[in-house]
This record gives C-alpha cells, sequence and structure tokens, in this order.
C-alpha cells in the first residue's frame, strides 16, 4: 500500500476544521434590543441574551474620554462679576469677548443601545458570551 501525503495532509485538515466547528468557538448574528434595564437582547434565533451573557463594545455604549483641548470660546457680551473690597463689587459691563479653553477635560460619549435597535454580535466561549459589535439598524 502506498503512502500519499497530499491525501493524509488534506485528511488532517479536514479533520482539525471539523472539530472546531463542533466546538462551535465563534460566530456571528443577528438580534434586537428587547429591554433596556436590565439590557436584554433577543437573537434572530429567538435566544433571549441578558447582560451576564453581553459584552458590550464602545461603539453600543455610554463611555468618558478624556481629550486634550486648546482653544477658545465663541465671542460672545457679557459681564462677569467683581469682586472688590473698596467698592463692595458687582458686574463688569458686558463686552464682546472670548475665554481660552485648554487643558485635558473629559467629555460623556452617548452611544448606549435603545429599545428595537438591531445589533451585530459575535458569539464566543462556545456560545456562553456575545460581544454585541454595533448597532446595524436603528428603529
Amino acid at each position: 500500500m502506498s503512502l500519499d501525503l497530499n491525501a493524509l495532509v488534506r485528511a488532517v485538515k479536514k479533520a482539525a476544521v471539523e472539530a472546531v466547528r463542533a466546538e462551535n468557538p465563534m460566530g456571528v448574528c443577528h438580534g434586537t434590543v428587547t429591554g433596556l434595564s436590565p439590557l436584554e437582547i433577543t437573537t434572530d434565533q429567538k435566544l433571549i441574551l441578558g447582560e451576564k451573557h453581553l459584552i458590550l463594545t464602545n461603539a453600543v455604549r455610554d463611555y468618558t474620554v478624556e481629550m486634550t483641548v486648546d482653544h477658545v470660546t465663541e465671542v460672545i457680551s457679557h459681564g462677569h462679576s467683581v469682586t472688590d473690597t473698596y467698592t463692595g463689587g458687582g458686574t463688569a459691563q458686558p463686552v464682546d469677548h472670548s475665554h481660552p479653553y485648554k487643558g485635558r477635560k473629559s467629555f460623556r460619549v452617548h452611544l448606549g443601545l435603545k429599545m428595537g435597535e438591531k445589533v451585530i454580535l459575535v458569539r464566543c466561549d462556545g456560545g456562553q458570551k456575545f460581544v454585541v459589535l454595533d448597532r446595524w439598524e436603528a428603529p
């Protein structure tokens, strides 16, 4: 009996692919947001996923980001309060001016999911966890 090395390699590759598919390590599916508090997503296969099954990316959740800014505000006409122990203080006359806006600032990004939104999910860990990648359709 002759040994066909190419046939052996193909057979091993095929067995490896089938083993990976049998373990169900990852797959893409779609779902709809059916609850917000707590978060709930129902997949196209009618599987209901709760918060403990979901991993949210920044594309589908609210988060805070720090940014460095270096600019001035728009020019507007307004006055400022004046602290003066001699005159008792008061308010300066309104005048057109701007203010510097510099430094490291925190900004809130509002991307949280809303009821009825359609999302793209990646199934991982044999179906125990789902990564919510992004929305693909808003109601």
